[in-house]
């Protein structure tokens, strides 16, 4: 069960006045603090509408700035117990960029549709509006993976992102798979639609092989419910996979069994329990170090809210996930999987987004895999100040490496670079398959994962295709790609341990032997990526100096073999690899003393 811990301090310092409210949750940096109102008595099914006809903003002001956080309707404030589809509990949640005190002022406004007006001092003051407070904030006691240990992770301009707290890069390695990570059994008022239209047979997740990796303390709701995907974040972290891809709602998508609302077709009336029930799973991978990637459409519906418009239903949409969900310290916002609203619609939706979210996570859009595709969609949001990145599928395997290099060019010629990520591989129809399909894994790491991360893309997740079981739709256990996440893991451990990767630039012009990749810090460190072993050749170019040479083996990590040195300037030879010369292995050359 979760915990919520009242603030006594923040009740008893003074300068509250007006309404009452409560503040909860531990007053840290980048953790979240909830502030709780007594608003009107009402339902989701009430008239006037609770989503609509009311606005709740907060403003909060401290040593950090000041941020304006939207406030949702929370039923009796503890809906993800109890079920509640009524009550008088109004909430905002505040993710603090800073020690020290904090002041905070509600406005709480009634009339028709004042929830989506431009305007936010529309309508009339209602209830607890004017009302004040303040707490004092601390610094985090948490500790990585913990994401509130880091703070939060924002676009910075360059190709990865960084983190506010601690001033690190993250680099990803997550599962784009399954898409409708929250069909699942447990959620209240989760059905599989497409099972009741006759599409398919009724399947809605369980997760139950990761039941036992969930530990006593770890969260969970309704005398249990919940293990079973929780369980799974726990597995995937203990392998060290840092983010998950999921849609919120996919109505008339490929599963059509998630979505926010009270039903699958009245969009501006949103199930309160079930969003809160998500937001103990997001607040655990949270804890755990896995990145949200909140994919906000996929093709098949990206026109179902106002005809692809930012109308009302929109609108209402963007807020309501920006409200429940935003404070989370690694979240990343996407327009949409295989994306096809219009260049005015895409720009009109990006905005709406930055303009809701008081924390500017970044925000990206996935397409088709062609390069027809990535140049109709990603080619006029070149500069777009509301947009930081494009989250890239790709069809061809040989295209992979030099497509993310052209993206981040062309980003960064535009004037503002963008975070490329690689996140759906191959065809809709095969994917990665199944552990025991392919025991070497060799083709993955060369096509795929070495291939992104030698680009200085920030990072790759992996997609399950339709032909194998623990596919993109159905998958219940996340063991069934467990060389997938341990080649992973290898990868990015080399990159944090050895890599000053944030100032290194692909280079493979500086590998004569074909077919090799090269990061380089010229003149001081440079990896090569030889994607079939043997031998491998640098040209160091006027660099003098003594180079000394380590191997990296991607398919079974651990620590570098020893290659000797070699002295520039100009092309030299790296030696052979000392091991298997028909596997991918990884050169590593350092400017000896560095």
């Amino acid at each position: 069960m979760r915990a919520w811990i009242p603030s006594l301090l923040a009740l008893a310092l003074p300068g509250c006045v007006g309404p009452k409210s409560n503040v909860s949750g531990e007053l840290q940096v980048w953790h979240m603090v909830a502030v709780a109102f007594d608003g009107p008595q009402t339902s989701e099914s009430a008239d006037p509408n609770p989503f609509t006809d009311y606005r709740l903003d907060v403003t909060f002001t401290g040593p950090g700035g000041e941020f304006v956080v939207p406030g949702f309707y929370a039923a009796d404030g503890r809906s993800a117990e109890t079920s509640a589809d009524s009550g008088s509990t109004w909430l905002a949640r505040f993710a603090p960029n800073a020690e020290g005190r904090w002041l905070y002022r509600a406005s709480f406004r009634a009339g028709p549709g004042i929830g989506l007006a431009d305007d936010p001092s529309g309508g009339e003051p209602a209830a607890f509006d004017g009302a004040t407070g303040e707490f004092m904030v601390e610094g985090s006691d948490k500790r990585p993976p913990d994401f509130r240990s880091r703070g939060r992770l924002e676009y910075v301009g360059k190709r990865y992102p960084r983190f506010a707290g601690d001033g690190t890069y993250f680099l990803k390695g997550g599962t784009d798979s399954p898409e409708n990570l929250l069909a699942y059994v447990d959620f209240d008022g989760t059905r599989d639609h497409d099972a009741e239209s006759g599409r398919r047979d009724a399947f809605l997740h369980r997760y139950e092989p990761h039941i036992r990796d969930w530990r006593e303390g770890d969260p969970s709701w309704q005398d249990g419910k919940g293990r079973g995907l929780i369980g799974a974040l726990n597995y995937l972290a203990s392998e060290k996979v840092n983010s998950i891809y999921f849609l919120p709602q996919n109505v008339e998508g490929d599963g059509d069994d998630t979505w926010p609302w009270v039903d699958r077709t009245t969009f501006d009336r949103f199930d309160v329990s079930k969003l809160e029930q998500w937001d103990i799973v997001l607040s655990h991978a949270a804890r755990l170090g896995i990145l949200l990637h909140v994919v906000t459409s996929e093709t098949e519906n990206d026109h179902l809210l106002d005809d692809g418009d930012l109308g009302p239903d929109r609108k209402l949409y963007y807020r309501e996930l920006v409200a429940r969900f935003a404070h989370h310290p690694a979240l990343i916002w996407n327009l949409g999987e295989e994306n096809t609203n219009s260049t005015e619609q895409r720009k009109a939706h990006a905005s709406a987004l930055r303009s809701l979210d008081p924390y500017d996570h970044p925000i990206v859009m996935h397409t088709h895999a062609t390069v027809e595709h990535h140049e109709r969609h990603y080619a006029p949001l070149l500069g777009f100040e509301d947009f930081e990145g494009a989250s890239m599928q790709i069809r061809e395997d040989p295209v992979v490496h030099g497509a993310l290099i052209e993206w981040m060019r062309r980003s960064r010629e535009a004037g503002r670079p963008w975070i490329v990520s690689f996140d759906e591989q191959r065809t809709g129809r095969d994917g990665v398959a199944p552990d025991g399909q392919d025991e070497s894994r060799h083709d993955e790491r060369r096509d795929h994962l070495w291939a992104t991360l030698m680009a200085g893309s920030w990072g790759i997740e992996w997609y399950f295709g339709y032909m194998y079981p623990n596919n993109d739709l159905d998958l219940e256990d996340f063991r069934s790609r467990s060389q997938i996440w341990s080649a992973t893991r290898h990868a990015l451990e080399f990159f944090h341990g050895h890599l000053p990767f944030p100032e290194m630039t692909p280079a493979d012009h500086l590998a004569p032997q074909g077919g090799a990749y090269v990061l380089a810090k010229p003149g001081e460190v440079y990896a090569v990526y030889v994607p079939s072993g043997g031998t491998a050749t640098l040209d160091l170019e006027g660099n003098a100096g003594e180079f000394e040479v380590s191997w990296f083996n991607p398919a079974e990590g651990g620590p570098l073999d020893d290659g000797g040195a070699v002295s520039g300037p100009g092309v030299v030879r790296l030696g052979p690899a000392p091991g298997n010369p028909a596997q991918d292995w990884v050169v590593l050359a350092r400017l000896a003393g560095d």
